[in-house]
């Protein structure tokens, strides 16, 4: 058996190329969109995908399952509840598909959405114990997946709390402690609160230090996984239906071109979002007035699907020869409607000189000292409300990032505004985005609530 896990850093996100080396016959599970890796690896070991299964709908990417089949005539499989616009094939629970000795088994895990499924793989048909469940995102290391994303389709919480309780305990607990456990996610994801670094477990382990695998009643089990979840990103709602569609492909060869500086201005004056994926101290030296600072090097992706819609039109402003990357980060949430980028910023920026702006930044003794004057700041905080419950700055106002562009009206406009998250990166996208809607005094905290916490013993809860 080769068994490979693919890990996404960025979005948290894992997927697995599973085939038999004897028979050449292979199947990809919860592939991303950028194809071409899955598609090597394949025929590095001579084998032939046939089929793609993705888990469930995908709220936080756009899956590969139509660049695969269109690459390798693969069919599509769900669980038998997806209904999807494109040919696809109803995977049932207890279904095995064979791929020589190799199969997997369909085990339907409902919770995380109506149609979940988790995939059980035997490294022989024959063995009793199978070698290990991909569970996408029913269950994760320390955590299942959040019940609550479905309300703007009609599925409450409580609904699909009581179907993932039923998937967790019984049936993926009622697996032997040795099966070892392949998520969909890890931690940094927005599809739950808890989830570990590890990228693979075993029931036996999640059994004993998994929160939500611990024998409970299904009301508190209900209570425990839908109370205190952050916020899930904008384009979540976006990307949940678009992995339905009978969509346009990715075809990086019709990736976003470099512009001019003529065209980059004129794309501005037509509404187009300018994304700066710089450092955020390079933003802070000079960036083009309007635009928002999301650094490639983070959750890139995931925060640019929370700050900008899904069908505006993007310019962006890249760190060097990282453009094409930042269009296919893009990409995988669905945002193909990047029109373009500055090939070289640092000259472009110099030739807008009059269209550049420089960013505040302060440090956690000048705020502190500006704390104490009479003219004293609105402090922003940006975190989650879990991040928040481990300490504040005294006053604060509190509106995570997530919910910033539908909460701006109650940031005052009255007072200067200092933008603080744990650790400075969501604070300078945070205080972007309130310059481009037209605040004028705004800073971000360097180094974010850690360096307030280590030059104040005194922050209060």
């Amino acid at each position: 058996m080769l068994f490979t896990q693919y890990y996404l850093d960025c979005l948290s996100q894992a997927s697995y190329l599973v085939g038999d080396e004897t028979t050449g016959r292979a199947v990809l599970v919860d592939p991303r969109r950028d194809v071409d890796e899955y598609l090597t690896d394949a025929r590095a070991h001579g084998l032939t995908i046939e089929g793609v299964i993705n888990t469930h709908f995908h709220a936080d990417f756009l899956a590969g399952h139509l660049e695969v089949a269109a690459a390798t005539g693969a069919w599509i499989g769900y669980g038998h509840r997806a209904e999807t616009e494109y040919p696809s094939r109803k995977l049932r629970d207890g279904e095995r598909i064979s791929l020589g000795d190799v199969t997997l088994e369909i085990m339907e895990t409902p919770g995380h959405t109506p149609e979940s499924i988790s995939v059980l793989v035997h490294e022989r048909a024959g063995d009793a114990v199978p070698y290990g469940v991909m569970t996408g995102d029913a269950l994760f290391i320390g955590d299942v997946g959040r019940p609550d994303l479905l309300a703007s389709l009609g599925v409450t919480a409580d609904e699909l709390g009581a179907m993932l309780y039923d998937s967790v305990q019984r049936k993926l607990m009622g697996l032997p402690d040795e099966v070892r456990v392949f998520p969909a996610h890890g931690a940094g994801s927005a599809c739950g609160k808890n989830l570990s670094t590890e990228r693979q477990s075993t029931i036996g382990e999640q059994r004993r230090t998994n929160y939500a695998c611990a024998p409970m009643s299904e009301e508190r089990f209900v209570a425990l996984v839908t109370g205190g979840q952050p916020t899930a990103p904008g384009y979540f709602a976006f990307d949940a239906v678009l992995n339905r569609k009978a969509r346009e492909l990715f075809d990086h060869t019709r990736a976003a071109r470099p512009l001019t500086v003529a065209e980059f201005r004129a794309a501005r004056t037509e509404g187009a979002a300018v994304i700066d994926a710089r450092d955020p101290q390079e933003f802070a030296a000079g960036h083009v007035q309007g635009s928002i600072n999301i650094p490639a090097d983070g959750r890139f992706a995931e925060t640019a699907g929370s700050i900008v819609a899904p069908d505006r039109t993007v310019v962006v402003v890249a760190p060097q020869d990282r453009e094409e990357e930042i269009v296919v980060r893009l990409a995988r949430i669905g945002f193909d409607r990047v029109l373009g980028y500055l090939r070289e910023p640092e000259s472009a920026l110099l030739e807008m000189a009059d269209e550049t702006s420089r960013a505040s930044r302060v440090t956690a003794t000048e705020l502190r000292d500006a704390l104490a004057r009479p003219d004293v700041p609105v402090v922003l905080d940006v975190r989650n409300a879990g991040e928040r419950e481990q300490g504040l700055v005294a006053g604060s106002v509190h509106v995570p990032l997530a919910e910033l562009t539908r909460r701006l009206d109650e940031v005052p406009t009255d007072r200067p505004v200092v933008v603080h998250c744990a650790g400075g990166y969501r604070s300078s996208v945070a205080a972007s985005l309130l310059r481009a809607t037209g605040r004028t005094d705004v800073s971000d905290l360097l180094g974010g609530y850690g360096a307030w916490e280590a030059a104040h013993d005194t922050a209060t809860v």
